[in-house]
């Protein structure tokens, strides 16, 4: 029996007592994916990516974990939510204009003093300024650079289109408008490089595109890595007392945590290693979280249908955007329908042994939005179902 063949079997076990569609999580291979970021991250403190997690009870268990500190989360609401649930270091990674959250994070010590939110342009504290509704505290702020390559003097640019500030002046300036403003202080520096850390550099079939990617991530780490010590420089210049300074991504964990001037590194998908974090070279996981559908026909030889399945991720769209078909192996989708919202048909010759009733485990190509389509995560030991814990979506949260 082969290792995939043996944890369907375990996880059809685990999971024999209830009805699909249903989510697991394996906690050997959380705990597992969990170490190797630890290890990759060279004695440098892990920031967990919530957005990649969306579950309370997992974001504690890797918090518990030696080498992990502190959340990174994706909206002010669900920041000041994971504040109040007792985690006292919540760094927003997303600018806001959320006036109302902005009004209770200027009115409480306690919430002011656990967050800190994301800024790249003095007209954001502006908006936060006119959502203060009278509330004085001092709210700490993390300044974003923008990672993106910039090639033939900016003709070409590689990277996602995140923060306007790329030089250490533009960074620096933007420090200084803080500074000169009351009831705001410069506490940190993210830069977060998405072509690096979020794109797989070897692609099955595809031999040359993931050369270049290589190639391009290769020249991305060393631009990036000059710059960002320059404008860790001219921030400290402003700001002698910077608190951290926050980089990387599940993919370039160990490159951003060698650099110097960065003192820690983010990471979330790596916990759960969904399909899209196969197509690296730099590192290897264990898939964590999947989720099962039943079958619910059987229209011909070589095809079955399952219950559901239309859970595609976001980003631009394409075919490594769907959920892929894990256990058994050698399921596909049939490539006139794809992936559908309530019913999805199956090919490939072990739909023949599956009967009615019996389970499809899928990867979803993203990490926590499969926690979206889910209102509860089945913690899975061995064969045994050994914790029911809820989403976020299963506690009432959709923050997006």
């Amino acid at each position: 029996m082969t290792a995939r063949a043996s944890d369907r079997a375990r996880y059809d076990r685990a999971t024999a007592h209830l009805d699909a569609p249903l989510a697991i999580v394996d906690l050997d291979a959380f705990d597992a994916n969990a170490d190797d970021l630890v290890r990759r991250a060279g004695g440098k403190p892990v920031r967990v990516a919530s957005k990649s997690v969306r579950c309370r009870a997992l974001l504690e268990r890797a918090l518990a974990r030696e080498g992990f500190a502190g959340v990174m989360s994706f909206t002010l609401a669900e920041s000041l939510w994971l504040a109040r649930s007792g985690c006292d270091d919540v760094l927003l990674a997303y600018p806001s204009a959320d006036r109302a959250a902005y009004a209770e994070l200027a009115a409480d010590p306690k919430l002011a003093a656990a967050v800190t939110v994301m800024v790249d342009d003095p007209a954001q504290l502006d908006l936060i300024d006119s959502a203060r509704a009278g509330g004085g505290e001092v709210v700490r702020v993390c300044l974003e650079l923008d990672t993106s390559l910039r090639l033939f003097g900016g003709r070409v640019r590689v990277g996602a289109r995140r923060s306007p500030l790329h030089s250490p002046a533009e960074v620096a300036e933007v420090a200084r408008a803080v500074a000169r403003r009351p009831g705001f202080r410069v506490v940190g520096l993210m830069a977060y490089e998405g072509h690096v850390a979020g794109v797989g550099d070897a692609v099955a079939g595809r031999p040359l595109r993931s050369r270049a990617v290589r190639l391009m991530q290769a020249a991305a780490r060393r631009e990036l890595a000059e710059r960002r010590a320059a404008v860790v420089r001219a921030v400290r210049e402003v700001v002698p007392d910077l608190e951290f300074v926050n980089g990387g991504g599940t993919g370039s964990v160990q490159h951003t945590a060698g650099e110097d001037a960065v003192t820690e590194v983010a990471a979330g998908s790596g916990l759960y290693v969904p399909r899209l974090f196969d197509n690296y070279t730099s590192f290897t996981g264990r898939p964590a979280a999947l989720f099962a559908l039943p079958v619910v026909r059987r229209p011909g030889v070589g095809a079955v249908t399952v219950l559901g399945g239309g859970y595609p991720a976001s980003g631009a769209p394409g075919a490594d955007r769907l959920p892929v078909p894990y256990l058994p192996e050698g399921l596909r989708y049939d490539p006139q329908e794809g992936a559908g919202e309530v019913q999805t048909p199956l090919l490939g010759s072990p739909a023949d042994d599956l009967l009615i009733g019996d389970r499809v485990w899928f990867r979803h190509a993203k990490a926590g939005e499969l926690c979206e389509r889910f209102d509860a995560l089945h913690l899975v030991e061995g064969d045994t179902v050994t914790d029911t814990v809820p989403t976020y979506r299963g506690e009432g949260m959709t923050f997006l």
